[in-house]
């Protein structure tokens, strides 16, 4: 009302009226745009044709994506409290989801200052600029986090998946702090979920293997699917893990069972049948275990490529701060190659640096006309392999 009666203001507040009036209708027209393209294949996913989709298709059921990993991880900086999105695939593949369809993400809150933004209950509104879906933090101790996460999870499992040439390391003390991290994650999504009917719980990676079937033993109504991240060995490979048969078993607990590529479903199958009693349609892709059937699918995961669908050339402004980037970097090379990764042993950094070393000897021409721009964010550095890995490619560099 104060706006409204000045005078001198009226002009601010009607512009400023009417740049709402048309952002709400270019949210209604591209609401009726990705109504129309739902049934059209060849038009291109976006956030609103996701929400469209998932609307008609669930009917408004909520759903609870469940994660070790959390989206936004809050520290504090001096007297400040910052966030930052975590370097992590699986983060940016679900994240775009969730803030297309809302629900309730589930993750362990890993940052210093996590515990001082959160309601009563664990949870806030995110993302912090502009939220669109809860997130709810699970606490861990030092003790339950150095056996669950950076022993079993990253010290067993993931070598092993990743055949990455690293001996896993299989303890059992570390597989206890497994089992009890996983059944405290169990807890509070059975809490999050008593009082909705048939929950959709989405469980990511490898780090929750046993989750699955706690959740399904509790509450047989739950549609639940898990999505491994990461390959699936061949069953001679994943028959040296001493806990396989209880791994694929809390598996077998969900509905629908994703991996990225056809073969790694046939790797958990051949698993599957080598480990366990149950019943396994090989035409269907189905695994039987008592009266619980389980689907296993390809569901590939890629990044956000536009494939020319809104595209737009930089401007001009856009352009110059590239430039002053570089020029800020005291790079002047007429060719620039640049990865992303995080500083991890399986992603083939060191192989990258020797290759790129080749290059420059084969073709002496481009030296002082190439710059490679490697950024890797620190990973995992409590794991003793990961630390002698930034140092080998420190002492590369």
């Amino acid at each position: 009302k104060q706006l409204s009666n000045s005078l001198f203001l009226q002009p601010l507040t009607k512009e400023i009226s009417g740049i709402r009036r048309s952002l709400l209708e270019a949210r209604l027209a591209a609401g009726e745009e990705a109504k129309a393209n739902l049934e059209r294949l060849d038009s291109p996913w976006t956030a609103e044709r996701l929400k469209q989709f998932v609307k008609n298709t669930l009917q408004d059921r909520t759903i609870v994506v469940v994660s070790n990993r959390e989206p936004y991880i809050h520290t504090k900086v001096g007297n400040k409290i910052n966030y930052y999105f975590p370097a992590s695939g699986m983060v940016t593949a679900i994240e775009p989801v969730m803030q297309a369809c809302g629900g309730t993400w589930i993750a362990h809150g890993s940052g210093d200052a996590d515990k001082l933004v959160v309601d009563k209950n664990d949870r806030l509104q995110v993302p912090p600029d502009e939220p669109k879906y809860t997130l709810k933090r699970i606490w861990l101790t030092p003790e339950e986090e150095k056996g669950y996460y950076y022993g079993f999870s990253n010290e067993a499992l993931y070598p092993l998946c990743l055949l990455a040439h690293t001996r896993p390391i299989f303890s059992e003390e570390d597989w206890n702090e497994y089992e009890k991290v996983n059944g405290k994650f169990a807890q509070t999504v059975l809490s999050e979920i008593k009082n909705l009917h048939k929950p959709i719980i989405l469980i990511q990676d490898f780090h929750l293997a046993l989750l699955p079937k706690m959740i399904k033993n509790a509450r047989p109504d739950a549609v639940i699917g898990l999505f491994w991240h990461v390959p699936w060995v061949s069953p001679e490979s994943f028959s040296i893990c001493p806990w396989k048969k209880e791994i694929v078993d809390g598996m077998l607990g969900a509905d629908l069972i994703g991996f990225h590529t056809q073969l790694h479903c046939n790797n958990f199958i051949e698993t599957v049948g080598r480990e366990l009693e149950s019943l396994i349609d090989f035409e269907q892709f189905t695994v039987t275990r008592g009266d619980h059937l389980s689907v296993v699918k390809p569901f590939p995961i890629s990044i956000a490529f536009s494939n020319g669908y809104e595209y737009q050339s930089p401007d001009q402004g856009e352009k110059l701060e590239s430039k002053k980037l570089l020029q800020n970097l005291g790079i002047t090379a007429k060719h620039i190659g640049v990865g992303v990764d995080r500083l991890d042993y399986t992603k083939g950094i060191l192989e990258r640096l020797k290759a790129i070393e080749i290059f420059l000897n084969k073709y002496p021409s481009y030296k002082g006309n190439f710059t490679f721009i490697q950024i890797a964010a620190p990973s995992k550095s409590k794991i003793k392999k990961y630390s002698e890995f930034a140092q080998a490619v420190e002492k590369e560099v």
